[in-house]
């Protein structure tokens, strides 16, 4: 089987959206418009809508086994991320399959609640996810809440944020974003990074007055796998990733009448791809 000039290659391994807005949808239309061929091992099905998640069912263990084992049998993979695990059981799945197969550096997205408030993951799980998930990861993305879960810890500010990304480092992950758009600081958002360099630093936009934010961990995950894909620097995937989300959001679309998606075509300017 011949790798020569194989197109980048990425995998989404996460719960379907039947609204379209998250989950493996947003991974999917994040990681086309940046060039990069998209994969997927689904792990779980939703019935969700911009008003909120209605029920969803996971797929058995067997069958999220077999999709690694087609992935691996015919493509060239560069760089793979996860979204939502459901469960322990699932959790674990993943995780074999990972340390089987070799699909380059791993973004975590440790989705735990949806937008409109439903659990995406079992709260035994959290700590599956801390102990072996994490391990694993080139870099773990977590939200304020999904930080506090993980850490154990209360945070409210920028000490707190930074000291959340050491504590997610030390679990194992070799690079942190601890997002802060949960902030009740209205006039801007900013999120902390910290590289395996040692290498940190504070990611700051002004907020936009929308509700129309569903997806933005998923889109922000899968912008940074794509780019990874492609062979960028973490810190270049990284900032690339947050001029996506960010023009997503300002160059909004409405859909639905809840928490509308993001718009996926939005154009990055030139300027803020590093």
């Amino acid at each position: 089987m011949t790798t020569v000039e194989q197109f980048p290659q990425a995998l989404s391994i996460a719960g379907s959206d039947s609204g379209g807005g998250a989950g493996m949808q947003a991974d999917l239309k994040t990681i086309q418009e940046r060039h990069v061929f998209a994969t997927t091992v689904l792990v779980a099905v939703t019935a969700q809508n911009t008003l909120g998640v209605q029920d969803f069912m996971a797929l058995p263990p067997k069958l999220i086994d077999e999709q690694f084992a087609s992935l691996a049998a015919d493509l060239s993979i560069k760089a793979c991320k996860t979204g939502m695990l459901a469960d322990v059981e699932r959790v674990k799945a993943v995780v074999k399959n990972l340390k089987q197969y070799d699909f380059g550096p791993l973004t975590v997205d440790p989705v735990m609640i949806a937008k409109g408030g439903a659990p995406l993951l079992s709260d035994d799980a959290i700590s599956t996810v801390r102990e072996e998930l994490l391990p694993l990861a080139t870099i773990v993305t977590p939200n304020l809440p999904e930080a506090e879960a993980l850490t154990g810890m209360h945070i409210t500010t920028d000490a707190q944020m930074q000291e959340a990304a050491q504590k997610l480092q030390a679990l194992g992950a070799k690079n942190v974003i601890v997002k802060g758009g949960h902030e009740t600081n209205t006039a801007s958002a900013s999120d902390f990074v910290l590289l395996e360099n040692g290498r940190s630093f504070w990611m700051t936009t002004s907020r936009f007055n929308t509700q129309n934010t569903h997806g933005t961990g998923d889109t922000l995950s899968a912008c940074i796998t794509a780019e990874l894909a492609k062979g960028a620097t973490i810190e270049n995937a990284i900032r690339t990733g947050k001029a996506y989300v960010d023009a997503t959001i300002k160059q909004g679309i409405k859909v639905g009448h809840g928490h509308g998606p993001l718009n996926h075509w939005a154009h990055v300017e030139a300027q803020n791809e590093v």
